[in-house]
């Protein structure tokens, strides 16, 4: 049955492929909520497993109920919050929080507290709980430090860079290595930066420290990462979209609408001031709209998109160019032009901006 699966999902048609999926989604919110009751009923029957021959409810899950371990801390730990918060089940079983977020939430909920915790978190996604969290508990700025990392055992066979530091800038906890980069919320508006850089800009922060003791006594490297980062952005800005203090005026006003009757310029190059514009009011995130009013999340790889293709004379007006992710630029040339260059009709192509 499970391998004809894929055949009967390949099978489907757009629509009801993803109708099945809803479904099946639901369906297991559902039997996770119920299974979550039925685990915190177990917990408080100790009995019954161990006569099963398990001296823990995680040796049950993992060896009876076939769960990873990482499945079994996550499920046992919701299974317990749920028995203190029992309208825990019925968030999960909406899809309005998921086992992350219960993971998350499980230490600072209270009788006192709970109701109006949870109501903040409904739909919120980790990073935005992970915030929800910092202004619940929030935790006190630790001092930045900067400190050389253990010198690692080489391996036959294997190649190390050069010296590695890690910097932490505000707030940090005990310190720790990270194996990736780290931006955490820790209290309302502060969050924990933790990175790992080498020798050659662990002597550059110096130099910076160095340089401007006069406006940072303490040389604090969450001051000097600010700076760095605002001089940063506006030379991207500046590069990518033609910010700069004084912009030069737009040959074409900024509030243009969509003529496609304007002719094209000669390449695709797009005026700075038309870049600036588009990327205002798309709000720097891929402007795609479903046919359901879904608008696309991606922040990431954005495009200007010809909402009436250059191709076919469209203009670069703001009224004509609009933000698109690489995935919904493509999807959108797909509509037009076909895949591969097959050709395809389309009623319009402003139906989607």
């Amino acid at each position: 049955m499970n391998t004809n699966a894929l055949a009967t999902a390949a099978a489907l048609s757009d629509h009801d492929l993803l109708t099945r999926l809803s479904t099946l989604a639901g369906r297991e919110r559902e039997a996770m909520a119920e299974l979550l009751a039925h685990l915190a009923a177990l917990d408080d029957r100790p009995d019954v497993y161990a006569a099963e021959g398990y001296g823990s409810l995680y040796a049950y899950c993992t060896q009876a109920l076939r769960f990873s371990e990482d499945a079994a801390c996550n499920r046992i730990e919701a299974a317990r919050v749920c028995r203190r918060f029992p309208v825990i089940l019925e968030l999960l079983a909406s899809g309005e929080m998921n086992l992350t977020s219960v993971r998350l939430l499980r230490r600072h909920l209270t009788p006192e507290n709970h109701r109006a915790v949870l109501e903040r978190a409904k739909g919120r996604t980790r990073e935005e709980i992970e915030v929800l969290v910092a202004a619940v508990a929030p935790q006190p700025d630790a001092p930045t430090f900067v400190r050389k990392l253990p010198t690692p055992t080489p391996q036959i066979g294997a190649t190390f860079s050069p010296e590695l530091l890690t910097t932490t800038t505000t707030p940090s906890p005990a310190p720790a290595p990270a194996p990736r980069p780290i931006v955490r919320p820790t209290a309302p508006e502060r969050y924990r930066v933790q990175f790992t850089i080498g020798e050659a800009t662990r002597e550059k922060l110096r130099r910076v420290q160095a340089l401007l003791r006069r406006e940072i006594p303490d040389a604090d490297p969450g001051a000097i990462f600010d700076r760095a980062l605002t001089l940063l952005l506006e030379q991207v800005e500046n590069k990518k979209l033609g910010v700069t203090p004084r912009p030069r005026p737009s040959i074409r006003s900024e509030t243009d609408e969509l003529d496609i009757r304007t002719p094209p310029p000669p390449s695709r190059y797009v005026p700075r001031a038309v870049r600036r514009a588009v990327w205002r009011r798309d709000g720097g995130r891929c402007a795609f709209v479903s046919a359901t009013g879904h608008r696309c999340t991606e922040r990431n790889f954005l495009q200007f998109h010809h909402v009436w293709p250059y191709a076919r004379k469209g203009a670069a007006t703001v009224g004509n160019l609009s933000l698109r992710c690489r995935r919904h630029n493509q999807y959108e040339a797909e509509m037009v032009f076909g895949p591969r260059g097959r050709p395809t009709e389309r009623a319009s192509p402003l139906g989607r901006e």
